[in-house]
């Protein structure tokens, strides 16, 4: 019975973790080096993450450096910018890469907040799921008389009780965010 509720939860927390790891993800307006996260550059015909070839700072609330530690792959990084749809186009001087971060209109932002409820939702749906594989688990072993009838209930309800506490925290997640993204 602990092996099951221990695995949902594992699972549970991996799926909330990718939630926040996509919302890092999620341009706000604000300079944030997880938005370069998902972007490969062309480092001698290996896909390489930008964080790997050039040191990542912020350096004003709107603005990210760029500075590679081999200048020869300056103009790959710049390209690779381009090509992401990331949607800013990196300025360049030879050895620093800057990226302005424009202010976002309100229609974008309301566009940003209904996109991360989205992710949210989303989340919310995998941890059910694993909630739902955790209860067929448990019954299937209640039918093999492997637990009591006490210990399925009470193992049912410590698996609601996870995914409650679970999905509350994709919420919280998600209103963090959204506050972040009506921030002007």
């Amino acid at each position: 019975m602990n092996d099951i509720l221990a695995d949902a939860e594992s699972r549970m927390k991996k799926s909330v973790a990718v939630l926040t790891s996509d919302y890092a993800a999620v341009r706000a307006g604000r300079a944030n080096p997880a938005v370069l996260d998902k972007i490969r550059v062309d480092y001698y015909g290996t896909p390489t993450p930008i964080n790997q070839l050039a040191a990542v700072a912020v350096s004003e609330a709107r603005v990210l450096t760029i500075q590679p530690w081999d200048i020869s792959v300056c103009k790959a990084v710049q390209k690779a910018i381009e090509t992401s749809g990331l949607g800013i186009n990196p300025q360049s001087d030879g050895k620093v890469i800057r990226l302005s971060f424009p202010p976002l209109s309100e229609e974008r932002r309301r566009d940003l907040v209904k996109e991360t409820s989205k992710m949210a939702e989303e989340c919310k749906v995998a941890v059910r799921s694993i909630r739902r594989d955790a209860m067929e688990k448990l019954k299937a072993r209640k039918k093999n008389s492997e637990m009591t009838e006490d210990n399925l209930k009470q193992a049912e309800k410590q698996t609601q009780e996870l995914t409650d506490r679970y999905c509350k925290k994709a919420d919280q997640a998600f209103e963090e965010k959204k506050k972040e993204i009506m921030e002007i």
